[in-house]
């Protein structure tokens, strides 16, 4: 039981990575909030969690983090690790195809959410020498032929230097950051991607070990940068890509 007595807040935590985060944070002893906009989910979601409570809200809403925070706050007194994993993926195109208003969601979302969200939460992970994971992507890592979305390619590769500074400037006061940077996953967010048979079989065979991930093998390594099983990493950015990043 790696989190007894710990807080943690995981936001897009009612379904994919997010979820199999906030279950595992669960089962490792840690109270869970999981966000998002999606209020019925989340209740249902998180009803089906042991120790997780759902508090909804939009990431792209300063108020919505704010007030998300705050109840944390209110209802146990503290936060001990916050998982950055809100994110959307926009429709495939070319740079000069992209409207502006495409480009400015993505960034809202994948990278000023998670700006807001870390903002409100230094001062009480100052507190008690939290922990923040920083979920980014392998396409943050490097670019890939026929793979258009630049704006969440740019969310995501700032996310990985924002990692960095963040860990430098709040070393002082034993806070960690550190980042994962997944491949494809088996997710709501993937599926559309993944419609076929000659689909699934084609991003399977783009990565190394043959085949997508699944949820709980990031979730694994969040767990990881959360404990104190990596007391001495703060930093640190992590593919769990299933060899993508390495072609």
């Amino acid at each position: 039981m790696k989190f007894v007595d710990k807080v943690a807040l995981v936001t897009g935590g009612s379904r994919g990575i997010g979820l199999a985060t906030a279950k595992m944070l669960s089962e490792n002893g840690a109270t869970v909030i999981i966000t998002g906009k999606d209020s019925k989910r989340l209740e249902k979601v998180s009803s089906e969690i042991s120790n997780c409570i759902g508090i909804a809200g939009d990431i792209r809403n300063t108020n919505d983090v704010k007030n998300i925070v705050k109840k944390t706050i209110e209802k146990f007194g503290r936060l001990d690790i916050l998982v950055n994993n809100a994110g959307i993926f926009p429709q495939i195109k070319q740079l000069h195809e992209i409207e502006e208003e495409e480009w400015n969601e993505v960034l809202d979302v994948n990278l000023t959410g998670q700006f807001r969200f870390t903002k409100e939460a230094i001062p009480h992970l100052q507190k008690t020498s939290g922990s923040i994971i920083n979920i980014s992507s392998d396409a943050g890592l490097k670019a890939y032929q026929g793979f258009n979305a630049d704006a969440y390619s740019a969310s995501k590769a700032a996310l990985i230097i924002l990692t960095k500074c963040w860990a430098l400037e709040y070393a002082k006061d034993k806070i960690r950051v550190n980042c994962i940077c997944p491949g494809v996953v088996d997710t709501d967010m993937t599926k559309p991607f993944l419609k076929t048979q000659n689909d699934k079989e084609f991003m399977d065979n783009e990565h190394p070990l043959g085949r997508i991930g699944q949820p709980e093998e990031v979730a694994k390594a969040i767990i990881y940068f959360a404990s104190d099983d990596a007391s001495w990493t703060t930093g640190a950015v992590l593919a769990v890509d299933g060899g993508q990043s390495t072609k």
